[in-house]
């Protein structure tokens, strides 16, 4: 009896996870950049007595996030930038540690750091967080190029170039999305830049879920939940009618 009670506990674990990361990505349809939480279900083969198997439990993990690019929307914003290759930008998370994200709804904060609309710092080339000047522009070109018209400059002066976005690649490396919703190298280390990607000023990458086929999921992961439940509720009349049995026997 245990077994049954057991492997229909796991499924309800699961699918309660499932359906928080469906609401978290509902949550988070109209965040800049957002890359949707992606949950896998997996068997757990356990070994009975004699070799067989005696359970299958599942076990859900949220193990990456969906890489398909959302749709870009013009802003005209000149720290609005939406990157148009598989490059994400390098940014500072809240340990140090660098990490990746495509939230491009730059501002510069009032201590001059260059930072992402959630507040993480943006890396330039050299790997550190970029500190913009005193400026009467600011322009981002294609390749990453950050420039600004200092304060006060003659009229007609031309831009002076005080960093590069820290953009990279992420081909042949591992990575995993985190809780802070940055992307992060699997085991620590940093990504290199990559010389090619590009990025389009005045413009923003929207959140790339699907509103409607979350909420598909959602409904389908409600139905599995019943499902799941229905399966207790048989175990205890399986258990009732056995200890019935026995009571008849004494």
């Amino acid at each position: 009896m245990d077994r049954l009670v057991y492997t229909a506990m796991s499924g309800l674990k699961s699918q309660m996870a499932a359906q928080a990361s469906i609401a978290n990505n509902i949550a988070n349809a109209s965040t800049i950049g957002y890359r949707q939480d992606r949950v896998t279900f997996e068997r757990l083969m356990l070994k009975g007595d004699g070799g067989f198997d005696s359970r299958q439990p599942s076990a859900k993990e949220v193990t990456d996030a969906d890489r398909r690019a959302g749709t870009i929307m013009s802003t005209g914003r000149p720290l609005d930038v939406a990157v148009t290759t598989d490059a994400w930008i390098g940014v500072q998370a809240t340990d140090g540690s660098e990490a990746y994200t495509r939230r491009g709804d730059l501002n510069v904060a009032l201590s001059g750091l260059l930072e992402t609309g959630d507040g993480f710092p943006v890396l330039g080339a050299t790997g550190t967080p970029i500190t913009v000047p005193p400026h009467d522009r600011i322009m981002i070109a294609d390749d990453g190029t950050v420039s600004i018209t200092p304060r006060g400059a003659e009229p007609g002066s031309a831009p002076q170039v005080i960093d590069r976005l820290k953009l990279v690649s992420t081909q042949g490396t591992q990575t995993l999305k985190g809780l802070d919703n940055l992307l992060h190298v699997e085991g620590g280390g940093v990504l290199p830049q990559d010389l090619e990607a590009k990025v389009t000023s005045g413009s923003l990458e929207q959140s790339n879920v699907n509103l409607t086929e979350a909420l598909v999921d959602m409904i389908e992961n409600q139905r599995s939940y019943e499902v799941q439940a229905n399966l207790l509720k048989e175990a205890k009349k399986m258990d009732e009618s056995s200890a019935s049995l026995m009571r008849i026997q004494g």
